[in-house]
C-alpha cells in the first residue's frame, strides 16, 4: 500500500485547493477507536457521556482523518497485537479516503509510553525531586525511540502545570511548585522526546493547577501578573527553547473565560508573542465542554466556532464539534472559511514535519518496550529522586539486625510504585490480567537487599483507603501490624497513595482530596507502630505532599518517594540499606499540618508566618530540602558582573565540598530576593541550581551566569521589567536554609524587556576548588 504520489509530494497548497469542506474538517478531527469501552473503564472526564457510539471502521474515513486517539494504548495486549490493530486502522484510513493521507497517531507518554508492557518511569514529581535535567532528557529520548519504531507521531506530555494546591489530584503529574524548575526539566523532556523523532505536546495551557479548592476543572482565579510569572513561565520557556510540536489547552476557565475560547492566550500570547508554530490540540472533550460544562456556547456548533476562532486546531479525542456542527456553521456564514483553512494548513504542515505523509504503514515494527537499558535509566532516575527527609537518630542506613518488620498498605503493592498515567493504573484491564512489566514491591526489594539471615516479617496493617470491609477489620489488622513492629528491631512503615482516575484512587486525575491527610486509616496505623517504642522508619510513596507534623518528630527517619516507577522499590530499598546515598531534594514544600494551605515557598512577606495572623503556614520540610549520608559545605560566595546595571550579567561562584566519608551528590541552589520593588516580590526565588557529585574530601566550584533579565518581574504597567535596586543572593540547601548570602546593587534605568529576554541561568561546574 502506498500513499498517492501527488499527496506524498506534500504540496499542501495543491491538497487544500482540491479539498472539499468535509475533507478539510476531517483533518481537524480525531477518532478514538476504543474510546466507548465497557462501563467503569473511563479514562477521560465524562467519557461515557461523550462517546456513546461504537466505533465503525471504514465509514469514518470517507473524508480522511486528522488523528487516531490512542490506538495502541487503550487496551491490554502484546506490543505486536496492539501494533497490528493500529496498522489495520491506518490501512483503512489511507485506502478509504480520496487523498490517502495517513492519520497522525497520538498516545500518552508521561511516565513512559502508555502501552501494555512498556517501561514505566518515575512520575514527574520524581523528576522534580531528582533535579537532573540531563537524566530526564535521556528518559524522554528512550520513550521517543519506542514511539518512533511503533509509528506513534505525537506524545501527550509533558505536563507543565505548576503545583499550587496539594489537594488537587493531578499534582502527581506535575514537576514542581517552582515554575523555573518546571521549565528547565520540561524543556529537557521535550528536547529528549523530539530528538528521537516524535512530537511532544506540552500541557495544560494555562492555569489549570490553580483550580479553586483543589478540585479538578474548578474555576481558576489569578491576576495577570501571577498568570505570567507562575503559570505561563514554564510554557514560555519550553515553547521558546524547545519548540514543541503541539500545545494542549487546559480545561480551565480563568476569571470566567475558558482557555479553549480565549484567543488572547491561544493566539496572541502563544503564537504572536512567543512565536509558536505548531498545532494547538484540545484536551479531551474540551471543545464540547464549552457547551456542556462552561455554558458559553449554546450548542456544539457554537462551541466549535469559539474554539476554532480562539486557536484550537484539532479536536480530541473525537470529532463531536468539528465535523457536522462546524460544517453547518461554515455553510451558514457563521464561521469564516479562512479559520478552517488556517487550522488545516497547520495540521497538514504538522503531519509533513512529523513524517506522516511519507510514512509507510508497514514500516512500524514490534519492539521490546522495556529493555534492560530502559530499566537502567528508570533505576537511576528513581534512585536520584528518593528523598531522605529526616534521620535524627542516624538509623539509616540500616545496620544489621535480627528482625525487620515491614508494615503498611504500600509495602507489598506493586501498583503503589506507579503514577496515574502509567498503563497499570490508568487503563482498566480484565481481572486477572498480569501487570505486564517486572514490578517489584518494597517488601520484595528490601528482603533481597538486607543482609542474609535477616528475618523479615510483614503485616499490611490497613488498606490505602478505607471501605466498609476494611473498616470492619481495621482494629485487628492494625493491631497485627503493631505486634509485628513490637517484635522487631526496626520497623519500616510504607504508607501513602494509590493512583487512579476519577475517584478510583487516592490521587490522580479527578481523585482530589477533600482534606490534606493520609488516606484511610494510615495515620492510625502509624500511631500504633510508633507507640510500640520500636524505631520506625516511615516511607511515604505518594503522588502529593502530605502533612507530616503528626508523626515526623516521632519517627526514627522519614523517606519520601513520589511514585518512583518500575525500579522504584529497589531504589527505596537501596536508600534504606545504604546501597544508595540519597540525593533527592524536594520539588514541593511538605506541610507541617493543614494550616495555611495551599502554600508555596515563592511567597511575599505576608504569604508566610506573620504577626498579624495566628495561622503559621511554614512548611515542615522546605522546597529543596533533602539529606544525605555524607555532609556538604558551600562557601566562598563571590559575585562579579560585566557591568553593575539592569542590562548586565552577574557571575555567581561558590565552592561546594564533600566533608563526609561517602561519595554523594549535592544540589547547590541559587536564590534571589528583591529587597525593595515596585510590586511585592517573593522572599526567595530560585535562579538556578547544579547537581554536583563529589568524592569524600573533594570540592568543586559552581558558577552561575545570571542575566539581569532573570531578576525581572511583571511591573505595575503589566510589562516585564528589571528595576535597579538591592538584591540578596543566597546559595543554600533549601528555600529556608540560611546558606551563604551576599547583597548586590543594580544601577541604571528601569529596563522594559522584549519577548527575546533571557530566560535561563547558565551553570558550569569546575572540577577542583581552584578559582
Amino acid at each position: 500500500m502506498t500513499t498517492p504520489q501527488w499527496a506524498a509530494g506534500c504540496d499542501i497548497d495543491a491538497i487544500m485547493a482540491a479539498m472539499t469542506l468535509p475533507e478539510k474538517l476531517a483533518q481537524l478531527a480525531s477518532v478514538w477507536p476504543e474510546g466507548s469501552g465497557p462501563p467503569g473503564e473511563t479514562v477521560a472526564p465524562m467519557q461515557g457521556e461523550m462517546l456513546t457510539d461504537t466505533f465503525q471502521d471504514t465509514t469514518l474515513f470517507e473524508h480522511g482523518l486528522g488523528q487516531f486517539t490512542r490506538p495502541l494504548g487503550s487496551r491490554a495486549g502484546t506490543v505486536a497485537e496492539r501494533l497490528e490493530f493500529a496498522r489495520g486502522l491506518q490501512r483503512d484510513a489511507v485506502r478509504h479516503s480520496r487523498f490517502g493521507i495517513p492519520a497522525l497517531v497520538h498516545e500518552e507518554c508521561l511516565t513512559g509510553l502508555q502501552l501494555y508492557g512498556a517501561a514505566t518511569y518515575p512520575s514527574p514529581l520524581a523528576w522534580g525531586a531528582s533535579w537532573d535535567a540531563g537524566l530526564v532528557g535521556e528518559m524522554a529520548g528512550q520513550i521517543g525511540s519506542t514511539m518512533r519504531q511503533l509509528n506513534i507521531h505525537l506524545g501527550l506530555a509533558p505536563v507543565l502545570d505548576v503545583v499550587r494546591d496539594p489537594r488537587w489530584g493531578r499534582v502527581e503529574e506535575c514537576i514542581s511548585e517552582d515554575p523555573y524548575l518546571v521549565g528547565v526539566l520540561g524543556t529537557a523532556y521535550v528536547d529528549g522526546l523530539q530528538s528521537a523523532g516524535p512530537g511532544a505536546t506540552v500541557k495544560h495551557f494555562l492555569g489549570y493547577s490553580n483550580s479553586r479548592g483543589g478540585r479538578n476543572l474548578a474555576p481558576v482565579h489569578a491576576g495577570p501578573r501571577e498568570v505570567a510569572e507562575v503559570f505561563a513561565l514554564p510554557f514560555e520557556m519550553v515553547v521558546k527553547n524547545a519548540r514543541p510540536r503541539a500545545v494542549m489547552h487546559s480545561y480551565a476557565e480563568i476569571d470566567g473565560t475558558p482557555v479553549a475560547a480565549d484567543p488572547r492566550l491561544l493566539t496572541e500570547l502563544l503564537r504572536v508573542r512567543w512565536g509558536f508554530e505548531g498545532v494547538v490540540v484540545a484536551d479531551y472533550f474540551g471543545v464540547t465542554f464549552l457547551h456542556t460544562l462552561h455554558d458559553v456556547a449554546a450548542d456544539l456548533g457554537d462551541a466549535a466556532v469559539l474554539a476554532l476562532s480562539a486557536g484550537v486546531d484539532i479536536e480530541l479525542p473525537a470529532g463531536r464539534a468539528y465535523l457536522a456542527p462546524l460544517a453547518e456553521r461554515v455553510r451558514s456564514g457563521a464561521c469564516p472559511m479562512e479559520l478552517v483553512d488556517r487550522s488545516v494548513r497547520r495540521v497538514l504542515r504538522h503531519k509533513l514535519e512529523l513524517g506522516v505523509f511519507a510514512e509507510a504503514v508497514e514500516n512500524a515494527q514490534a519492539v521490546d518496550a522495556d529493555p534492560p537499558d530502559f530499566r537502567a535509566v528508570a533505576r537511576r532516575l528513581a534512585e536520584e529522586s528518593v528523598i531522605l527527609l529526616s534521620n535524627p537518630q542516624g538509623i539509616l542506613p540500616l545496620r544489621p539486625v535480627a528482625r525487620v518488620a515491614v508494615v503498611g498498605p504500600n509495602a507489598d503493592s506493586p501498583e503503589a510504585m506507579l503514577g496515574n498515567y502509567s498503563f497499570t493504573n490508568h487503563v482498566q484491564t480484565p481481572p486477572g490480567t498480569p501487570i505486564g512489566i517486572d514490578l517489584p514491591t518494597v517488601l520484595a526489594a528490601l528482603s533481597e537487599q538486607l543482609p542474609d539471615g535477616t528475618e523479615v516479617v510483614h503485616a499490611p496493617g490497613c488498606a490505602v483507603r478505607a471501605d466498609a470491609e476494611a473498616e470492619a477489620d481495621a482494629a485487628d489488622t492494625i493491631a497485627t501490624a503493631a505486634a509485628a513492629a513490637e517484635s522487631a528491631d526496626v520497623c519500616i512503615a510504607v504508607v501513602g497513595d494509590r493512583a487512579g482516575l476519577f475517584g478510583r484512587g487516592t490521587v490522580g486525575e479527578g481523585s482530589d482530596a477533600a482534606a490534606l491527610e493520609l488516606p484511610g486509616r494510615q495515620q492510625a496505623l502509624l500511631d500504633a507502630v510508633l507507640d510500640t517504642g520500636t524505631p520506625v522508619v516511615v516511607v511515604l510513596v505518594t503522588g502529593r505532599p502530605y502533612p507530616m507534623g503528626a508523626f515526623a518528630d516521632r519517627a526514627a527517619a522519614v523517606v519520601q518517594a513520589f511514585f518512583p516507577g518500575e525500579e522504584g522499590a529497589p531504589a527505596i530499598a537501596g536508600v534504606l540499606t545504604g546501597r544508595v546515598n540519597p540525593s533527592g531534594r524536594l520539588p514541593v514544600s511538605i506541610p507541617r499540618d493543614c494550616a495555611g494551605q495551599p502554600h508555596s515557598y515563592r511567597h511575599p512577606r505576608l504569604g508566610g508566618r506573620s504577626p498579624v495572623s495566628n495561622v503559621d503556614p511554614s512548611p515542615l520540610f522546605a522546597f529543596g530540602h533533602g539529606l544525605s549520608y555524607t555532609t556538604f559545605t558551600c562557601s566562598d560566595l563571590r559575585v562579579t558582573a560585566d557591568h553593575w546595571d539592569t542590562a548586565g550579567t552577574l557571575r555567581v561562584r561558590c565552592r561546594v565540598r564533600n566533608d563526609g566519608e561517602r561519595v554523594g551528590a549535592e544540589v547547590v541552589q541559587l536564590y534571589v530576593r528583591d529587597l525593595v520593588a515596585s510590586v511585592t516580590r517573593p522572599m526567595r526565588q530560585l535562579l538556578g541550581w547544579a547537581r554536583v557529585g563529589l568524592a569524600p574530601g573533594e570540592a568543586h566550584v559552581v558558577e552561575f551566569t545570571v542575566p539581569a533579565d532573570r531578576l525581572a518581574f511583571v511591573g505595575p504597567e503589566s510589562a516585564w521589567i528589571v528595576e535597579p535596586g538591592e538584591f540578596e543572593l543566597s546559595v543554600a540547601s533549601s528555600a529556608e536554609a540560611p546558606g551563604v548570602r551576599t547583597t548586590v546593587g543594580l544601577q541604571g534605568p528601569v529596563r522594559v524587556l522584549t519577548e527575546d529576554r533571557s530566560l535561563l541561568t547558565a551553570v558550569r561546574v569546575h572540577e577542583g576548588d581552584a578559582w
